[in-house]
């Protein structure tokens, strides 16, 4: 899309430079019928800019009206939610944004399965809401009994998302005032368990080997990877 993305270098605008493209892109499709695809996109487009440049109050009600009208003539609302959600959440609202995240969860549960990537990360962006509203007993049930093994065995221990979860958990077992010295004993017995067997995975793997390979008139050699 020419108002995101340079088509010089493919690569994606951003700062100032989008903030005064996203408004351009608005203006260019405000004309058009509530109901076409390009001005419904414009205005979600200028509400995530808003928000990146943590002008949020300004964000919040774009924002809104982007999701209402995705939902009214039926476009993909996924993104809309995601980014209200967001929004929301750095305002501080996170009775709200929880609401919004757990839709946006269920369907991808029941559209593409627990075991996808996507569906792991909207189950992250739930299990953090959670943690902030002081609901650690199902923030902790979310990430370590649901989310976690599924990430580990699909993305990998070392994935940025399975980390991710690692810290929802950590911060939720933190947090939690009414946590016991041996339920904290139990979890970190459960990580060091979980850290020697990845670190050995890790060990186990074969390294690439070097060898020297001469150049032509004898000259000097240089080492060269497998």
């Amino acid at each position: 899309l020419k108002w995101t993305k340079c088509f010089d270098c493919g690569q994606n605008f951003h700062g100032a430079v989008f903030h005064a493209l996203a408004w351009a892109m608005w203006k260019t499709y405000l004309g058009r019928p509530e109901a076409d695809p390009y001005r419904a996109l414009s205005m979600g487009v200028l509400g995530g800019t808003l928000r990146n440049s943590r002008r949020l109050e300004e964000a919040l009600p774009v924002l809104e009206a982007y999701l209402a009208i995705t939902q009214r003539y039926g476009l993909e609302a996924t993104g809309a939610q995601t980014n209200l959600a967001n929004c929301l959440g750095d305002l501080g609202r996170h009775d709200e944004a929880l609401v919004l995240k757990r839709e946006i969860y269920a369907r991808r549960v029941a559209t593409r399965g627990i075991s996808d990537e996507r569906t792991i990360l909207t189950g992250s962006n739930v299990a953090l809401s959670l943690t902030r509203l002081k609901l650690w007993d199902e923030s902790k049930a979310l990430a370590r009994d649901q989310l976690l093994p599924v990430a580990r065995r699909l993305l990998g221990a070392d994935h940025d998302l399975t980390l991710k979860l690692n810290q929802h958990l950590a911060a939720a077992l933190q947090d939690d005032t009414e946590r016991t010295r041996n339920d904290l004993r139990f979890e970190s017995t459960k990580i060091r368990r979980r850290d020697l067997s990845t670190q050995a995975t890790t060990c186990s793997k074969p390294r690439p080997s070097c060898r020297t390979t001469s150049g032509g008139g004898g000259g000097s050699s240089a080492p060269r990877i497998l």
